[in-house]
């Protein structure tokens, strides 16, 4: 009437045993190490890129407002008198002339001329010396004078920009995490075969070129998102324009 209690097998324990055991490559642990790693690159490299992309376009929006101030104070040097707004406007376009052609070769080695402070401060001083005879001529040098301090403010930051870079620990960081998303399969146990090699390489390849692509971007102006000179070269074919 009474069943009998099953025995347990001595398989059953061995087996409980083989399906904890995860020695696989594909495996719970090695599948969630390679997706850490992965993450991790992902997210060093997107700090890596945002930063640089972020002061390269302040930096462009700045060169701009340089550029601008340039223009509106070739505009109200028209108004001095004659020897003066010829002297003043000879001096913006020297001083234009001189960042175009001079000065972005150093801005690209995150330096900026000591030359181009003195062209700004010769222009401020001949402009300090002038005696407006009319409040006419008096409204033309302050306006004058009031654009020249917006490119002195501009030129400051424009010297903060090309000094600004990563620090050199996302730099490496970047080259560590991406040399784990490459390693870790292999070192896993994966083989790549036949068609999951160009797959594999195609992995290889898009990971080393984001990792080119921090490098390059790491300077603001140069690279592939450097800011180039065009605010200024703008700037000097206006001044063409203006009687």
């Amino acid at each position: 009437m009474f069943s009998r209690p099953k025995r347990r097998h001595d398989g059953d324990h061995s087996d409980s045993a083989d399906t904890a055991a995860d020695t696989a490559a594909d495996g719970p642990t090695s599948s969630h190490a390679g997706a850490m790693f992965s993450a991790l690159f992902l997210l060093v490299f997107a700090i890596a890129v945002i930063v640089p992309w972020t002061v390269a376009d302040s930096a462009r929006q700045n060169t701009y407002a340089e550029a601008q101030a340039l223009t509106e104070a070739y505009w109200n040097a028209g108004e001095l008198p004659p020897d003066s707004a010829l002297a003043t406007r000879e001096a913006l376009r020297d001083y234009t002339r001189f960042v175009t052609e001079r000065e972005w070769r150093l801005l690209a080695r995150g330096e900026l001329s000591e030359a181009g402070w003195a062209r700004l401060n010769s222009l401020r001083s001949d402009l300090g010396l002038l005696e407006p005879r009319d409040k006419s001529e008096k409204e033309s040098l302050d306006a004058v004078e009031a654009q020249l301090e917006q490119v002195y403010a501009a030129r400051r930051q424009r010297a903060v920009d090309a000094q600004a870079s990563l620090p050199s620990g996302v730099l490496w960081l970047t080259v560590l995490s991406a040399g784990l998303v490459l390693a870790y399969p292999l070192l896993a146990g994966a083989r790549p075969r036949g068609a999951v090699r160009f797959t594999y390489l195609l992995l290889a390849g898009s990971v080393m070129l984001g990792v080119y692509l921090v490098f390059a971007i790491d300077h603001t102006f140069t690279g592939p998102l450097g800011v180039d000179a065009s605010a200024f070269e703008s700037a000097w074919r206006e001044f063409r324009q203006i009687p």
